[in-house]
């Protein structure tokens, strides 16, 4: 899942309008007048300093006087203010640049643990959320901070002093920069855009509302019946959608042609949530009992939680009204509004791959295209269906039969982890062991764990890292009353690769303002790298030849799956931005056509029935703004990620050699981790090799 963080929109790319519903204002001199005062302030600078800063004196006043404006003062304090913060010399700026860093840390790192704080209830299953909890959920207490950055001049005094740049420059002379000249790129790129804190808020408000809304999608699965009354799903079992609904979609494998009457009917439950089909009154609601197929409900004949039944309780079949889309154009409408204040990227679609991902949205695209267009994939779901013995269907977009270990009996895995993880501090205890199991050493191991903290999800789980060198990262996952079963731990490991990674580079490396990865799709790798081995951690035997071979088509197949996906979420956006008057029944229209057509391109020839609609059931489309992308690179990156692993031998030293050199652009990071760009050919090559040894 997504490693969440308070203040990572500030940090990447900040927040997002409604064109027109906030005109930025207008700058306070005319052009001629700036012009005229920044001549004059430019050879009094230069007089002053040396010819040797010209170059720096010019960008500096350019930079200043995009973002000044009325309330900044007027010629005078434009001029004055130059005069007094421009630092003249190498050693000037050192000093600026030295303080800088450590005051930022601080903020960030304190505010961000004061938002983690006020998330405390509604992230974490702690008992019943109060109605404050939404208020103080939906607070960030960094809205504020570019606004006031800019109202004190704390960034026209970076802005005067760094350079910004985009993309493209970063591609081009990257390669050839310093580490102290990146950092000072990731300086800049706080001020690059000067946002109003009423916007940031917005932004916030609506990522909260969203985050509650899908953090609470449960469905209870012993209370879906079929055509003749029968009841599949074992008792007590309570799905988030769609995680959950997947993973036990999943599971079902193992039990070959028995577990099919249940993976249809997650199928069918997962499209009524798509065309929001299904009877509101079902969500998260142990005392009905429900027929995803005839969609009819009643109250329950049969009762497996502790939940109150009401006296006045009355089925009811309305369904959902476009609460799911009505959530998503709301965060939609909330990230616009940053629009008119990033002139160089004025679209959320813009900043999200152009400045957060730092790959150009037509690249992205081209890269999920061949692999979704590959001919590979009607060869590998060829291997599918001789395996299942019967034509594919949908569903089987989530096959995960060539995973290591797909046919084990789960229930055997629940009740293994359930005795080994009764709580969530259970699983902080075991984290150095099972970090030496991954190949770090004890001392590492240790030194890791101490960093991490362990905290039971209300939702699926999640991963949120520190922004403080001093704080520990938080690792949170669904931990049940009876313990954590095994798609709770497969999450936690995941999650736990989010933050050793979170932990590496934060704390070890050589400038605060690097910490991080390049975007969020190596995030993702590198927390794939470690759910890949949660079966090694449990003991299981460890994989031939031929079942690494499976674990490359496995790879393949999960990539293909979700590549789709990102193709939806793309188009949806670009939809939203064409029409911004949308209704949410005109959002779900159009997000169940794109659904479609996808499928019909890409899916249908492969696994049957058109117009299938699964490709819109990812909860990170409604909470997580234009996210999914990020997992199809993911998985490209892991895959290059992992070989390079192998090569080595050495997970845990040539993780934390990967995780700690900082946000580099990812082509730049990925020729120093593997000496190759990023791209789906290595996983493209190897799976043709793959399929050649499974012959």
């Amino acid at each position: 899942m997504k490693p969440l963080g308070t203040f990572a929109f500030l940090l990447a790319a900040l927040a997002t309008p409604m064109p027109g519903s906030e005109a930025p204002p207008t700058p306070n001199l005319t052009a001629s007048a700036l012009d005229s005062t920044s001549s004059r302030l430019a050879q009094g600078l230069v007089a002053k300093h040396g010819e040797g800063q010209r170059v720096r004196i010019q960008r500096g006043l350019k930079q200043v006087r995009v973002f000044w404006r009325a309330e900044d003062g007027d010629e005078k304090a434009f001029e004055a203010f130059v005069q007094g913060q421009f630092a003249g010399d190498q050693k000037a700026l050192d000093a600026l640049f030295n303080r800088l860093e450590f005051a930022l840390e601080s903020y960030f790192g304190h505010a961000h643990e004061i938002g983690r704080d006020f998330r405390w209830h509604t992230d974490l299953d702690l008992g019943p959320v109060l109605p404050v909890d939404e208020i103080l959920s939906g607070y960030d207490p960094g809205a504020h901070f570019v606004d006031d950055a800019f109202t004190n001049k704390l960034a026209f005094v970076v802005l005067l002093n760094f350079p910004l740049s985009d993309l493209a420059v970063r591609e081009q002379e990257g390669a050839t920069w310093t580490r102290r000249q990146w950092a000072e790129a990731r300086l800049a790129d706080l001020f690059s855009r000067r946002v109003p804190a009423a916007v940031n808020q917005a932004y916030a408000e609506a990522s909260g509302q969203a985050e509650r809304y899908i953090a609470s999608y449960n469905i209870w699965m012993h209370h879906l019946v079929d055509g003749q009354g029968q009841r599949l799903f074992e008792p007590k079992k309570r799905l988030l959608a769609h995680w959950n609904l997947r993973d036990e979609l999943k599971s079902r494998y193992a039990q070959g042609a028995a577990g099919l009457d249940r993976q249809r009917l997650i199928q069918k439950v997962m499209e009524r949530i798509v065309t929001q089909t299904i009877p509101g009154a079902v969500i998260d609601n142990p005392l009905l009992d429900w027929n995803p197929d005839t969609n009819e409900v009643r109250v329950a004949a049969v009762a497996d939680s502790d939940r109150p039944v009401p006296s006045d309780l009355k089925p009811s079949s309305a369904p959902e009204p476009d609460t799911r889309y009505k959530v998503l154009l709301d965060c939609f409408l909330a990230v616009q509004k940053a629009d008119p204040y990033s002139p160089t990227a004025p679209t959320y679609i813009a900043r999200s791959f152009d400045e957060d991902r730092q790959l150009p949205e037509a690249r992205v695209r081209e890269m999920l295209e061949e692999l979704c267009g590959s001919p590979l994939v009607k060869q590998v779901a060829g291997v599918i269906g001789r395996r299942l013995g019967r034509q594919l269907e949908p569903f089987d977009v989530w096959y995960n039969g060539f995973r290591p270990g797909s046919g084990l009996d789960e229930a055997k895995l629940d009740a293994l982890i359930k005795a080994k993880y009764p709580t969530a501090a259970a699983y902080k205890a075991d984290i150095p062991n099972l970090l030496r199991g991954l190949g770090f050493s004890a001392e590492r191991a240790a030194w890791l764990a101490s960093r991490i903290e362990v905290d039971p999800a209300r939702g699926s789980g999640h991963a949120m890292g520190a922004q403080r060198r001093a704080d520990n990262a938080h690792l949170r996952t669904r931990v049940g009353s009876e313990g954590m079963d095994y798609k709770g731990f497969n999450i936690a490991v995941h999650e736990m690769g989010h933050n050793v990674e979170q932990t590496f580079s934060l704390v070890n490396v050589d400038h605060w303002l690097l910490k991080g990865v390049p975007n969020t799709g190596f995030t993702e790798a590198l927390a794939f790298v470690f759910q890949a081995q949660d079966l090694k951690l449990l003991g299981q035997p460890q994989p031939d030849a031929k079942a690494l071979a499976e674990k490359t088509l496995n790879d393949f197949w999960g990539a293909y799956e979700i590549a789709g996906v990102g193709l939806v979420d793309m188009a949806v956006w670009h939809w939203m931005y064409d029409h911004p008057a949308a209704t949410p029944g005109q959002l779900k229209e159009a997000v169940l056509g794109i659904s479609r057509d996808i499928w019909n391109r890409y899916y249908a020839p492969v696994l049957g029935q058109k117009d299938c609609v699964l490709l819109g059931i990812y909860s990170h489309m409604i909470n997580n703004f234009l996210y999914l992308p990020n997992y199809p690179i993911g998985h490209m990156i892991a895959f290059q990620i992992e070989r390079e692993i192998e090569k080595t031998g050495k997970l845990g030293a040539t993780f934390e050699r990967m995780a700690t050199q900082g946000r580099l652009t990812p082509d730049l990071w990925m020729m120093k981790a593997t000496g190759r760009p990023v791209g789906p050919e290595a996983l493209l090559e190897a799976t043709q090799e793959a399929l050649k040894a499974i012959k």
